[in-house]
């Protein structure tokens, strides 16, 4: 029987092991009071980091080996196990974090099916992307040898678990699942916001790790400030890799220690996004109070606190974005307070807002209801200013909270010399009529280089898991901006190929094997198949001479 809120042990997890730290606590704060949420949490020391470390390099050498079935099978296990405990996951993180429940139960739900999804990835084998080259011994002037390589896992990864996704970017998260999936053995840094959250469903990973026969150090989770722990944790030379969703300063910190360290290591840092809208003139003249109202709901969903969030609009002058506006304005002023995760987030929205004020090339145009809440309320805040003052500003930086900047422009040639001056994010938005896709063809080919995902017509909130997903972009957007931290492609972060030159059948991996015993979709000599090829079957002529 997993642990009740009421008996949360506010100690880190540590294998099947409980940490014994005697630190100061740490304690999760009601957003709509400001006040601590028992129990205290025990951070872990520098012993407990060692030993975390340890036990994950020595289950990695038997978890890596495990088949695709096995992993699944665990996958599957921490799911169920999650839903069986559902509702008081989904009452401990409303305390922690003033979500809503329905936003937490469908957060629970997401991530209960990206646990499925990766079960499925692992199950089915082809990610491995197993190829295979044939030898042709008489090749002329040399032999062409026997060559087969696939991918591999990296070894003991340290995820981060992220303030504003409680559940889906946090302990059995989806950097957790890839890491997973892939063979690599898991040590969590609990964040500080939802140690609560964190402890349940660490029980919950940890009790599947037992149930499945899984050596002991294939998970743990750790409590502790990211700078202290966060740091060890990375610095370790056990560690093989780090997944990370945050601030820019926090990912940048860790991007350093992993690239700085006598052996560097990969580390995916998701961090900060403006995600820019650019709304074209015919959608503006056909639309604008639609758009204006879809807007409103996504740089307000979650209170303005998804990496995702439209934080700022690019539109033509003229009436078209004059209705648009005052639409916007309205919903803006009718909007209650919102609460916002921690003190620090709070702190640095009124900041930047107050800032924002101040800035004499921009205009405060609507701000939300003042009704006197508690705890970490916050305002939503509309901006307006034009693109001569946007560009070489500093307005494209992120504000995270329920906020957005309407930047209009008087030119074409002012909307791609903004698109052009854009840092890397998440994602763009494009509203436009098939004629604006004509006319605008340039821009979308400036922004294929500016982000991750291109959205038409719709928003940047919510972010689909499947395996088509892009959740990633250049930098700062993250740290590597050929990557994904969501959808099964995210597997791949975590994994580095290996070639098999010149070994016998029986000693190759099953992916690699002639008769092809998982079934795998390989690619034998150029051709992708699941079929099988005996060893003296080879290429033709032309596809093995130069």
């Amino acid at each position: 029987m997993l642990a009740s809120m009421a008996k949360l042990s506010g100690r880190s997890l540590i294998g099947f092991r409980e940490g014994a730290g005697t630190a100061e606590l740490l304690y999760a704060t009601d957003p709509t009071t400001g006040q601590h949420l028992q129990p205290g949490f025990i951070p872990a020391t520098g012993e407990e980091v060692e030993l975390a470390a340890r036990l994950a390099a020595e289950a990695f050498e038997v978890y890596r080996r495990a088949p695709g079935r096995e992993r699944g099978a665990f996958l599957r296990k921490i799911a169920a196990k999650i839903e069986s405990i559902a509702e008081e996951v989904v009452e401990r993180a409303g305390q922690e974090t003033a979500l809503p429940r329905a936003r937490l139960q469908g957060e629970t739900a997401r991530t209960c099916g990206q646990l499925r999804l990766f079960a499925q990835v692992a199950e089915e084998g082809s990610w491995v992307n197993a190829r295979i080259d044939h030898a042709d011994p008489g090749r002329k002037p040399l032999p062409k040898p026997d060559i087969r390589s696939m991918l591999r896992p990296l070894g003991p990864v340290v995820v981060f678990g992220a303030s504003n996704f409680p559940l889906a970017f946090s302990v059995a998260g989806g950097d957790t699942a890839s890491a997973l999936a892939g063979g690599n053995t898991v040590i969590v840094k609990a964040h500080a916001a939802h140690p609560g959250t964190s402890e349940l469903v660490g029980r919950a990973v940890q009790e599947s790790v037992r149930e499945c026969g899984l050596p002991e150090g294939v998970f743990s989770l750790l409590f502790g400030s990211g700078s202290q722990v966060g740091t060890a944790l990375m610095k370790h030379p056990l560690v093989r890799a780090g997944g990370f969703t945050g601030s820019r300063t926090a990912g940048r910190t860790l991007m350093d220690v992993a690239a700085s360290r006598p052996e560097p290591i990969p580390f995916y840092a998701e961090m900060s996004s403006t995600n820019p809208v650019f709304i074209l003139p015919g959608a503006l003249h056909q639309r604008a109070e639609t758009i204006a109202a879809g807007l409103h709901a996504s740089f307000t969903l979650g209170a303005g606190q998804f990496c995702t969030k439209p934080g700022m609009v690019f539109l033509p002058q003229g009436t078209d974005a004059e209705l648009f506006t005052r639409k916007l304005r309205q919903l803006v002023t009718e909007s209650s307070p919102f609460h916002l995760l921690t003190r620090s987030i709070h702190h640095s929205y009124d900041s930047a807002i107050a800032g924002r004020k101040t800035d004499s090339a921009v205009e405060l145009v609507a701000q939300g209801l003042q009704t006197g809440a508690t705890g970490f309320a916050a305002n939503s805040a509309l901006f307006e200013t034009d693109a001569s003052a946007f560009l070489g500003s500093d307005l494209d930086a992120e504000i995270f909270g329920p906020t957005t900047i309407l930047v209009r422009h008087a030119s074409r040639d002012q909307v791609l010399a903004i698109a052009r001056s854009l840092e890397g994010h998440l994602t763009a938005t494009v509203h436009g009529t098939d004629q604006d896709l004509h006319e605008f063809a340039d821009l979308l080919a400036i922004l294929e280089t500016k982000v991750g995902r291109l959205v038409f017509n719709g928003f940047p909130t919510g972010v689909e898991v499947t395996h088509a997903m892009v959740h990633g972009g250049p930098y700062p957007a993250t740290s590597d901006g050929r990557s994904t931290s969501v959808g099964s492609q995210a597997i791949f972060r975590f994994t580095r190929l290996v070639c098999y030159q010149g070994f016998p059948d029986t000693a190759l991996p099953d992916e690699l094997k002639d008769s092809n015993p998982l079934g795998l979709w390989r690619m034998l000599d150029g051709k992708m198949t699941d079929g099988q090829m005996s060893r003296d079957a080879s290429a033709p002529a032309s596809e093995t001479r130069a």
